[in-house]
Parts: C-alpha cells; structure tokens; sequence
C-alpha cells in the first residue's frame, strides 16, 4: 500500500512539474485574439501572441482619402493603441501631434502622426467599407476584411488573457 501510494505521489509530481510551467507561461506573456465576423460570430482568426507583439490596421480614410495606419501592443489580455498615422499623400513626414489632439485629428483631417498614446482595448469592431479596404497584420498574416466580410460588414476584435486550462495555441473556446 505504500509503495503504490509513493509510485502515486511521484507521478502525480511528475505531472505537475511538466504541466504548470506551460500555463504560468501563458498567463504571464500572452494575449489571446480572437477575430470574427460580428453579424454571423463566424471566426476569422484566433491566436495568441507574445505580450509586446504589434499588431498593425491601416486603412484608407475615405473623407480625406488618406492611407492610416494605427498599431497595438499586445499587453496582458489588451491591445493597447500606441500610434496613429494618416500619411502625406505628398510622400511627406506627417507632423507630429499631441496625443490629447487625436480624436479632433479623426475628425478634422490632414496628415498627422501621433505616438505615445496608451489607450487600452479588449473590443474593437471595424467597419469595412470598399474604399477604406482595412487590413490588419498580425505578426506575418496580412488579414484583408473585405475579404472575410464583404463590404458593409464588420469584424470583431477580442483580446483576454489565455484560459487557464490552455496552451498559447489553442487558449479560445471550441
């Protein structure tokens, strides 16, 4: 009896040593994404990504027909805005703005970049219109939403931290 309960007690061991890394890893480094088309919840894309790992949206602005491009952070579950630039369509360095002027700047137009901004998300739904042709880039997978949805649709964006019960790969609901 005790020696089934000691060849018990290391396997149990065993396990536990070759199990808990993995999750304490993913809970502490990992964003899980999960992209899907918010009329029909059809899913587009879902992974996790290294926590710091840019995630990048560039669309046209179909008001003033320039080509913007905003990157994200993955962070802790989050993507956090940390830049956005409507490009010169003279080719020219945009100026620099503040990042309180942002949202006016959306508005109003012209070529701009703002960086330093800190503007934390775990929802984003983008709209996709034909001309605006939004494309987001995830590590190296270009992911162009017109294609996914057609144009008039939109697509939903979710960020959280990995489940638990896990791997960074395979962390969404089935």
């Amino acid at each position: 009896m005790r020696f089934t309960l000691l060849i018990f007690a290391v396997i149990l061991v065993i396990l536990l040593v070759l199990w808990l890394p993995s999750r304490v890893n993913v809970l502490g480094r990992y964003t899980w994404l999960e992209l899907t088309d918010a009329e029909t919840g059809r899913k587009i894309a879902a992974q996790a990504v290294k926590d710091g790992e840019e995630l990048v949206l560039t669309w046209r602005n179909s008001l003033f027909g320039l080509r913007v491009t905003e990157v994200f952070i993955a962070r802790e579950g989050r993507l956090d805005l940390t830049e956005v630039t409507f490009e010169d369509p003279r080719g020219e360095t945009p100026p620099a703005v503040k990042p309180e002027d942002l949202d006016d700047l959306y508005q109003t137009g012209g070529p701009f970049r703002v960086t330093g901004l800190s503007r934390p998300f775990t929802r984003i739904v983008f709209r996709v219109g034909e001309i605006g042709d939004p494309k987001l880039k995830i590590e190296n997978r270009s992911i162009r939403l017109i294609q996914e949805v057609g144009f008039g649709g939109a697509v939903l964006l979710v960020a959280r931290r990995p489940k638990f019960f896990s791997s960074p790969f395979s962390g969404g609901p089935h």
